[in-house]
Parts: C-alpha cells; sequence; structure tokens
C-alpha cells in the first residue's frame, strides 16, 4: 500500500471505491453476458457463512432477541464493507488497472438479473414442454408456496410474480446503493439482504433476532421499490401488448395487495403493464394463504407462454434503463 504525505492523497486513493460509470456499465454486462458465477467463495455465500458463525456465537451469548439482531446487524456490516473496501484499495494500490478490475468484480457479483431471467425461463421451457413436474420443480426455486396443487399456468404466473418482486431487491436496489456510495453501499445492501433472506422470519426463533435484517431491508428497498414503478410503467409505453397507464393505475392502487412495504410497487407495475392479473389461489403447507388477484379486474389471469415471455422482456428492459440513466447521472 502506498504511503502517502498529505490527506489529498488518502482521499485519491479511496475515490477508487466511488461509484463509477465504467465498473457500473462492465459489472451489468458480465451479469448479463455469464450471469451470476457459482463458486464455493461467492461472497453472497460467505457472507451467509459468516451471519450463521455469528448468529451461533451470539445466542450461546444470550444475544437471541432484538440486541442480538442489531449486534448481527453492525458486526456482519463491519465485518463485509471493510474486507470489500479493503480489497478494492489494496489491488489499487498495486496497479490502477487491478484496483478497477477489482471494483467491477464486486459489483458483478453482487447484482443478479440474468439468473432471475433464466430460472423463469426454465419454468416456462418446462410448462411449455407439458413436463408439469418439472415446471413445478423449477418453480419450487423460485417461491416458498405449495407447488403440488399448480397447474402449468399457475407454474408461469409465478414466475412472473418472482421475476417482477426480485427486479427491484436483485437488481435496482444494489445498484442504487451503489450510485449512492459506491462499493461501501453495494456491499451493505447485500449485507442487508442476505440477513433479510436468512433471518427476516416472523417465527418465535426470529421475531425479535431478525427484526432488524428485516426492518434494515425494508429500508433499503424502500425508495427503489417506488422507482421500479416508474421504470416498469416507462419501458410498457414502448413494449408492443403492454400499457404504461395500467401500469401506473395497478400499481398506486394495488401495491398494498402484496405483504411488505415495497414487493407490490414492481408486482403491480408488471400485472398492469402485461395486462393480466397475478398471484390468485396461494396455498401454503396445505392452507389457503389467499385467493386474491393482483391486476385490472377485466383482465385475463396470466398464465400463458407469451405473458411469461413479455413479463421477462419488460423485466429485462427496466434493468437496462436504469443502469443506463445511472450511468449518465454518474458521468456528470
Amino acid at each position: 500500500m502506498r504511503r502517502y504525505r498529505s490527506g489529498v492523497g488518502l482521499e485519491v486513493e479511496l475515490d477508487s471505491l466511488a461509484p463509477q460509470t465504467s465498473t457500473l456499465v462492465a459489472a451489468c454486462a458480465l451479469d448479463w453476458l455469464i450471469g451470476d458465477p457459482v463458486y464455493a467463495a461467492h461472497p453472497v455465500r460467505l457472507m451467509g457463512r459468516t451471519l450463521s458463525f455469528l448468529e451461533d456465537r451470539l445466542r450461546a451469548a444470550g444475544w437471541d432477541g432484538y440486541g442480538g439482531g442489531i449486534c448481527l446487524f453492525v458486526l456482519l456490516s463491519s465485518i463485509w464493507v471493510c474486507v470489500a473496501s479493503v480489497a478494492v484499495l489494496a489491488f489499487h494500490a498495486v496497479h490502477p488497472l487491478l484496483g478497477w478490475t477489482t471494483h467491477a468484480l464486486v459489483v458483478y457479483t453482487l447484482v443478479a438479473l440474468k439468473d432471475l431471467i433464466a430460472h423463469a425461463q426454465r419454468v416456462g421451457a418446462a410448462a411449455d414442454a407439458g413436463d408439469l413436474a418439472g415446471a413445478r420443480v423449477a418453480i419450487s426455486h423460485l417461491v416458498g408456496r405449495d407447488t403440488d396443487r399448480m397447474d402449468a399456468a399457475a407454474c408461469r404466473r409465478a414466475a412472473i410474480e418472482s421475476v417482477s418482486e426480485n427486479l427491484t431487491d436483485g437488481f435496482l436496489s444494489p445498484i442504487a446503493w451503489y450510485t449512492v456510495a459506491g462499493i461501501p453501499g453495494i456491499v451493505l445492501f447485500k449485507v442487508v439482504s442476505t440477513m433479510d433472506s436468512m433471518v427476516g422470519y416472523r417465527t418465535p426463533r426470529y421475531r425479535r433476532f431478525g427484526w432488524c435484517g428485516a426492518r434494515a431491508d425494508d429500508v433499503m428497498n424502500l425508495l427503489p421499490a417506488r422507482i421500479s414503478w416508474l421504470l416498469v410503467a416507462a419501458v410498457a409505453a414502448f413494449l408492443p401488448g403492454c400499457s404504461a397507464r395500467k401500469s401506473l393505475h395497478v400499481a398506486w392502487t394495488q401495491h398494498a395487495v402484496v405483504p411488505g412495504p415495497n414487493s407490490g410497487w414492481s408486482e403491480a407495475a408488471v400485472a398492469g403493464a402485461i395486462q393480466r392479473r397475478l398471484i390468485g389461489p396461494i396455498w401454503v403447507k396445505g392452507a389457503l394463504v389467499t385467493e386474491r388477484w393482483l391486476g385490472e379486474s377485466g383482465d385475463p389471469e396470466a398464465g400463458s407462454a407469451e405473458d411469461l415471455s413479455r413479463a421477462n422482456r419488460l423485466v429485462v428492459a427496466s434493468g437496462v434503463l436504469f443502469c443506463g440513466v445511472v450511468s449518465s447521472i454518474l458521468l456528470h
């Protein structure tokens, strides 16, 4: 690591952690060309292992309530923001190109759009081939509902719901926080997202311990979720078979149909945009948890192959538009 004789030098070094148009574009391009890399040392996997280790230690010390959850957030975020930041700074000190490459790879591993679409396409491919069992297995990797009652249309519909919901926390939110705070911002968001997915449950075990992670996830997705509404509607204005007007209206009036403060915005926006109804009967552990539909009452139920393809195109185009807008902002 270079030695600095003034605070100016330190500012220049820390600038390597700031958001950059070139690294964002490179990361998004890699995600679309390659998809999420699968290897044991993937940062999100390592975050999950670190979380499990810390959770065990905190619970063993009797910190299994709200305080323990807050402590978990502080420790996990401190560790991983420091690890990622130091890695970028260290490689940048060796050579700026190495620093840039490390920076781009960190961002690349923390955004996921292609894999989201690929999962949905596997559901569609099985359903299109008449392989209902295969479609049910494929959709079980995306949703936590009973799949044995689902027909091909319900499997495709659930895939649309999944890509719509995950547009925000899988792609828009990490990019938004990267834009706001660079490497520390995107890593912090992924730490919070990992906490929400692992401990953010309203079960006796996690109701108090997971509260901090769940609420932090709500806060960090708050603005990106509402941006997704406008993005989807903007794209819908130009895609054949889509309606910007319905997208705006359905999301504004029905976003609260989906539990939680954020998920409903992108899901309702997509329902309106493709002019189809989503959700419908959902069974979990043998119990019917909802029969409510999301979308305009006069629109047909989603479930055809074209419905899924249109939703995938809409989500991808929304992601590309957001990346383009953010890149333009960073250039200035």
